[in-house]
């Protein structure tokens, strides 16, 4: 049985492709529905799922970067993009050889879809240079939300309410329905979970390195790796040393 993850933050739309999976193509098999890039690459890296479908704009990490970290991680997980309409992304697919598909989602568009993965399975076909060559060509920015990131932001410590400039933050963590946002001074919690802050900033900056934690890359001195591909980052003005999962690592493999 081949098996599948669907990665889409918005769960009425994750809702709908599963159930038009399910009638398209009866054997797959549903393995993990995912609402944000890093719980759709750390199940690609679980699973070695056959195809992944994967909406381009997702919290923190996009589809095309967990493309590209997926296609080291499970170099045999085809990919199809699900996006809403966009002329120059779908040119760029087109050209690639890339399936996606358009939002909302037409079951003949999804059964063609189907039908040229179980062909690529059987050896038909090239997804893997195709991917390679579309990841290259586009730019995840893009895809973007066109707002700015956040400049600033506003944490509480104690009964002190604080203004933290967002360079200032060396890591978010993840705390319960919290955040607490670490410089190089303190602590303080704000009461964002990290989830929303994901696609409110600067993915050029700040990186997911965890389910529970994102790093502002200024901050960070060096990468250190170990034999199982795990990883940790030493802080330039912080004693402790944060995980990174193993994942995760494949967004650093240039540094």
């Amino acid at each position: 049985m081949a098996k599948t993850i669907v990665a889409e933050d918005e769960p009425l739309l994750r809702q709908a492709l599963c159930e038009q999976l399910e009638q398209a193509w009866p054997e797959l098999e549903i393995v993990a529905e995912c609402e944000d890039g890093a719980a759709a690459l750390e199940a690609i890296a679980e699973h070695r799922p056959e195809v992944a479908f994967l909406d381009i704009r997702m919290p923190g990490l996009t589809g095309l970067e967990v493309a590209a970290a997926a296609a080291e991680a499970s170099p045999a997980t085809q990919v199809v993009f699900v996006t809403a309409y966009d002329q120059y992304a779908v040119d760029a697919f087109e050209r690639g050889a890339v399936d996606y598909l358009l939002k909302p989602i037409a079951p003949e568009r999804l059964a063609a879809t189907v039908q040229r993965i179980k062909l690529r399975s059987a050896g038909e076909g090239l997804a893997g240079e195709a991917l390679a060559a579309l990841v290259r060509q586009l730019d995840a920015g893009r895809f973007a939300e066109a707002r700015p990131p956040l400049t600033w932001i506003t944490a509480s410590a104690g009964r002190e309410t604080r203004l933290i400039m967002i360079d200032d933050v060396a890591y978010f963590r993840a705390d319960h329905k919290y955040t607490t946002v670490v410089t190089a001074e303190g602590e303080a919690l704000m009461r964002k979970p990290i989830r929303e802050l994901l696609g409110l900033l600067d993915p050029a900056v700040f990186k997911q390195i965890h389910r529970s934690t994102i790093v502002n890359l200024k901050a960070v001195a060096a990468v250190i790796r170990d034999d199982s591909g795990k990883g940790t980052l030493r802080l330039r003005q912080r004693p402790e040393t944060l995980l990174v999962s193993q994942p995760f690592m494949l967004l650093f493999r240039n540094m």
